[in-house]
């Protein structure tokens, strides 16, 4: 695309007529530079129509302002011609750009929206996409990059190979059209890495489209949902017509929520539910239903009323969230009070309606405008192994629990420290603890906080993975998973901790690790142990497992590398107790720098093979295949009863 003539930096002044004569003339130019340098949030159709509405609008702006706005920057020289001013362009491109950055601009709630950012009234396509024509790997690794990058510095690299003007001039045409810091937009646009050639691509020209249909199912759908609504509204219409309450004589119909019974025994803190402190002594069950009603303001109505009102309909001040597949709604009638009392800097209230744990945090003063906290989590099917603790108080990095009340003692164990005794975690009379680093919000894997919690039958250990219900670790076989005891299996886990970021808020009950086959390595390097990692969910589904190998080290305990994920598994049964089988294989490099395929399967099987890129074969459950770097092989194993199985994937 050829440059355009330069004009004077002096101001002139810009008639309507000029304006209009530069935008039919320049039109397709001013629309690319709309379209490259509004922002990539909106979709490659809705960019089309705002860069066209965008060089339209510029006239009228040209018309209201019945003159030029001064400081005009020069345009590039064509080469080999002489300078022509043009001081209509300069003006219509300072609109567009000016447009096409605000378009970017965020919206606020105190502040009327500009007019670029709302959607463009015209031009209007109905029932079709248009779309610029696709370019090839250079056009989508520009579009890439220029959508990592902010709106000046789009705006600062289209002005420098699309109009080829100099910084100077780019950033006195920044300033004009609204950009604070010039200078740094100029920066951030030297790291685009791309030839400005690109910029003149058909990938950027919304002026050669190609028509496209939409979404003909969703546009079906959505003609279905309106016409259901139309049909509602008509039929609620009618039906308030009516007389008395609207419904008609001996309707089977229920009272709308708000004068259902149930509804409005639920948002009554007089009807919550209270546990005495003793109850769960003499109770057959041990889980949340029996845990006691604790807190320093179970009595304070006004909390208790709020946080029941918020849970039936959050509002917009409300940070809400929850569990993978946890509903979200409004108790099924009064629920269970398990806590009320001030922690931190919250008041905080814990309900438990039989499916969920809920909880609801505002600022100890009430303040309305800091806003309040409700979360929620799936907890249905507890018992004493996984209603021991949950999650009070969330803040700056750190955790507070509320202990069940058959916990006798808690402490904190650093699983990356296996050799490190855990210290003592201080409660208070209600059962709350102490704050202590949360391993689910930590930056890095430095350390890896997990709470050990005592009761007259065990010690089990939990820890945080972002969630009101903390998880359980254990350790042993799917059949008969235990907890984490021994001192090699506190070494294991220190080096699968880290690895628990893969299952963080993802609603997980507990997390087992057993290892399932020792490996003498080849060369003599040793032997490496082949583990085997499955998180359970709430839910029931969603469990994920990974197949870990921990090569030798010479490093102490609790400094050694985590172990390299060999496979994974999503909502699968494999290493559960269903399925208690495993079976994954690594390219592995010994220390004399020969390449070999492992391979290691659970007792059940009797052979192992590969196949692919590596071939090799062996009897019983372990497997060593001299390869090279980069082989891709094939793994599968033979079961007892003839049936041949895959690697986990």
């Amino acid at each position: 695309m050829r440059p355009l003539p330069e004009v004077p930096s002096t101001a002139t002044p810009v008639d309507a007529e000029p304006a209009e004569a530069s935008l039919v003339e320049h039109y397709p130019r001013l629309v690319r530079l709309g379209y490259l340098v509004l922002p990539p949030s909106l979709s490659r159709c809705r960019r089309v129509l705002a860069a066209h509405a965008l060089a339209q609008r510029s006239l009228q702006a040209a018309r209201r302002a019945g003159s030029g706005d001064g400081g005009f920057v020069p345009l590039p020289r064509r080469p080999g011609r002489a300078a022509a001013p043009d001081p209509g362009y300069a003006y219509v491109r300072r609109q567009v750009l000016r447009g096409a950055l605000a378009a970017g601009l965020p919206l606020r709630l105190r502040c009327l929206p500009r007019r670029a950012q709302l959607p463009a009234v015209l031009p209007l396509v109905w029932g079709l996409r248009l779309l610029p024509h696709s370019g090839g790997a250079g056009e989508l690794r520009l579009e890439k990059r220029l959508s990592e990058v902010s709106g000046p510095a789009r705006a600062a690299f289209v002005l420098r190979g699309l109009e080829e003007l100099a910084d100077g001039e780019v950033r006195r045409e920044l300033a004009a059209a609204g950009v604070t810091d010039p200078h740094a937009a100029l920066t951030e646009a030297d790291g685009v890495t791309a030839p400005y050639a690109l910029l003149a691509s058909p990938e950027f020209d919304p002026c050669s489209l190609q028509a496209r249909p939409p979404d003909l199912e969703r546009r079906r759908r959505y003609g279905r949902a309106a016409l259901a609504a139309v049909a509602a509204l008509l039929v609620s219409g009618g039906m308030l017509g009516l007389p008395g309450d609207g419904l008609g004589h001996g309707a089977l119909s229920a009272p709308l929520y708000a004068r259902n019974p149930a509804a409005e025994q639920a948002l009554d803190p007089g009807a919550l539910r209270v546990v005495a402190a003793t109850l769960w002594k003499g109770s057959p069950r041990t889980d949340f239903t029996v845990w006691p009603t604790r807190g320093d303001r179970t009595e304070d109505t006004g909390l208790l009323r709020r946080a029941l009102t918020v849970w039936a309909r959050p509002g917009s001040g409300v940070r809400t969230s929850a569990t993978p597949r946890t509903p979200v709604g409004p108790p099924m009638g009064a629920p269970q009070l398990l806590y009320a009392g001030e922690v931190g800097a919250s008041a905080v209230v814990l309900f438990h309606d039989g499916l969920r744990v809920v909880r609801y945090a505002e600022p100890r003063n009430a303040d309305p405008s800091e806003g309040a906290a409700l979360d929620f989590a799936r907890v249905d099917g507890a018992d004493a192994t996984s209603a021991g603790a949950l999650v009070v108080d969330r803040a700056g990095g750190r955790v507070r629990y509320l202990t069940a009340p058959w916990v006798r003692g808690a402490a904190v164990r650093d699983l990356l420290a296996p050799g490190r005794a855990p210290r003592t975690l201080h409660r208070s009379p209600d059962g709350v603890t102490d704050a202590l680093t949360s391993p689910a919000t930590a930056d890095g894997c430095r350390s890896w906080d997990a709470v050990e919690l005592a009761d007259g039958a065990a010690v089990r250990l939990v820890t945080d993975l972002g969630e009101l219900a903390p998880a359980r670790l254990t350790s042993g076989p799917p059949a008969k998973p235990h907890d984490v005891s021994r001192r090699a299996e506190f070494e294991s886990w220190a080096r699968t901790a880290c690895l628990l970021t893969a299952v963080r808020s993802h609603g997980v009950r507990s997390v087992n690790s057993w290892v399932y086959a020792t490996q003498p390595l080849p060369e003599g390097n040793g032997s490496a142990q082949w583990l085997c990692t499955r998180a359970d969910t709430w839910r029931g589904t969603g469990s994920r497992v990974l197949a870990q190998f921990q090569a030798p080290s010479g490093q102490p305990p609790g400094s050694r590398p985590p172990g390299a994920v060999a496979a994974r598994s999503e909502d699968s049964p494999a290493c559960g107790a269903r399925t208690p089988r495993v079976l994954a294989g690594v390219l592995w490099k010994s220390r004399g720098g020969r390449w070999y395929v492992l391979a290691a399967g659970s007792e059940q099987f009797t052979s192992l093979a590969t196949s692919g890129g590596v071939t090799g074969r062996a009897r019983g459950r372990l497997l060593a295949v001299p390869a090279r770097a980069g082989d891709r092989a094939q793994l599968n194993g033979l079961l007892a009863d003839g049936s041949r199985v895959g690697a986990l994937r």
